[in-house]
């Protein structure tokens, strides 16, 4: 007769195999996963329900006022990245549902006209509305959150989202007086302050000196020059057939713009050592590591999974999660250090657990406080260089930053499956999204190989 301490150890496995699912990972696959990853829990069933992007293409990001977008207006920058994506899909423009486009400078009135003009510039047709929104930096990937959020809720099973930007044409200004009671709320005095002073609040407040900047700035600007050398960007780049006007004589010279153009592979802690402070005397910001000044446009072509499957269009990547926080303005830079955490707490994920982070690189200050905060493995964050070498055309950036991400992972195959975008906003905050790899599911199955054996039906593993 057994004993009772074995009877009681049997009871003990034997409950753990029949004890309720918990809570919070109810609606997960329990089978195992043979991906490899870092994931703290199953690879999810496939839902019909996921919203899932099948193409994200961008424009090449050109210099402001000196690179080959300069003279191209945000119509045509968002006419060819709308054409492109319908023609890499095959759907059918008036199977879109609503186009959310993300701008931040443009007058708000003539962009929202702008973005409707280049969807008929498109062919798509005017039964499909068109809206813009405006969450500065971030505009882009609120823009994709927004169609998400419609797509999850049911009001259309396809959507376009994305952003455009055309800082040549539409620099950085305030527009009328300013409210005198603004001396009285400290935090509404940290929204006036210039973006590069706040990038030298969170420099002195942080400890991040000039020379880690500029290192930041030179590693950014070589990885960078690698990808674009190894054809990384190729996959998710429309080329531009447009002109280039001469500032002297006002010739028009036709010209069709394929590649970023603020790349310097050559840049040296020596030549960025020779820069002096943008915005501050004796100050630690420059021109060099900052964020360029850009024009350009990026856009993804959203639907449910079902949609997907019915129209046989391979998933790039899987929304998971979205948040937008508020920081003190003063020090705006430091957003995604709060925005990251909880949007991966919200996806259920850990830091840990994600494989490739896209953050926009406003500066080089913010850029590295945020990844020393979260305590970030910097292989991978940026892998294809950011915003110091291929620029940020402000309302495009979170739609350019989830291409990026999405073809890299995508690159990586089994060896990645989670990935981030994010970045800090004028005005004190942060946003981030959390994205899945297009693949994230593992075929089910509850066959095990079973060495030696040669008796076993033909459906069995050996």
């Amino acid at each position: 007769m057994e004993s009772t301490s074995s009877a009681q150890g049997r009871l003990s496995v034997l409950a753990k195999h029949i004890c309720p699912v918990p809570t919070d990972v109810q609606g997960l696959s329990l089978q195992g996963c043979s991906a490899g990853d870092s994931a703290a829990y199953e690879r999810r069933n496939i839902a019909d329900d996921d919203v899932v992007i099948v193409a994200a293409l961008r424009t090449p990001l050109t210099k402001a006022r000196r690179g080959g977008l300069k003279d191209t207006d945000a119509v045509d920058l968002l006419a060819t990245v709308f054409k492109a994506v319908l023609d890499r899909t095959g759907v059918e423009p008036q199977a879109i549902g609503d186009i959310v486009i993300g701008s931040v400078l443009g007058p708000s009135s003539q962009r929202a006209n702008e973005c409707r003009i280049a969807s008929f510039f498109a062919g798509i047709p005017e039964t499909v509305p068109v809206r813009t929104v405006n969450r500065q930096c971030s505009s882009g990937l609120q823009a994709i959150a927004d169609v998400a959020a419609a797509i999850r809720a049911g009001f259309y099973t396809i959507g376009l989202a994305g952003g455009v930007e055309t800082m040549s044409l539409n620099p950085m200004a305030w527009e009328g007086g300013i409210n005198p009671r603004v001396e009285s709320f400290p935090g509404a005095q940290g929204c006036m302050m210039p973006m590069g002073v706040t990038s030298e609040n969170v420099a002195a407040k942080f400890g991040i000196d000039r020379k880690s900047q500029d290192e930041f700035a030179v590693r950014s600007h070589r990885k960078a020059a690698a990808a674009k050398a190894a054809g990384k960007f190729k996959e998710e780049i429309v080329p531009v057939s447009t002109k280039v006007k001469d500032p002297k004589t006002g010739a028009e010279t036709p010209v069709i713009i394929s590649e970023d153009d603020g790349v310097r592979g050559s840049t040296t802690m020596e030549s960025l050592g020779a820069l002096k402070p943008a915005f501050k005397k004796n100050g630690t910001t420059t021109a060099g590591n900052s964020s360029q000044v850009t024009d350009g446009a990026a856009v993804a072509l959203m639907m449910t999974r079902a949609e997907a499957r019915r129209r046989g269009l391979p998933v790039l990547g899987v929304f998971r999660s979205f948040a937008a926080v508020g920081v003190d303005p003063s020090i705006m830079g430091v957003g995604p250090a709060v925005a990251i955490p909880e949007a991966v707490a919200r996806a259920g994920l850990a830091l840990d657990d994600i494989d490739v982070y896209e953050i926009n690189e406003a500066f080089a200050s913010q850029a590295s406080y945020c990844i020393g905060k979260l305590g970030l493995d910097e292989n991978k964050v940026n892998p294809n260089g950011g915003a110091i070498a291929l620029g940020h055309p402000l309302g495009a950036t979170g739609a350019r930053c989830t291409a990026t991400l999405l073809h890299e992972l995508r690159r990586r195959g089994r060896g990645a499956r989670f990935g981030v975008v994010s970045m800090c906003i004028g005005s004190g905050m942060g946003a981030a999204a959390v994205f899945e790899a297009g693949g994230e599911v593992d075929k089910f199955t509850t066959a095990h190989a079973v060495p030696g054996q040669v008796l076993l039906s033909k459906d069995a593993i050996v």
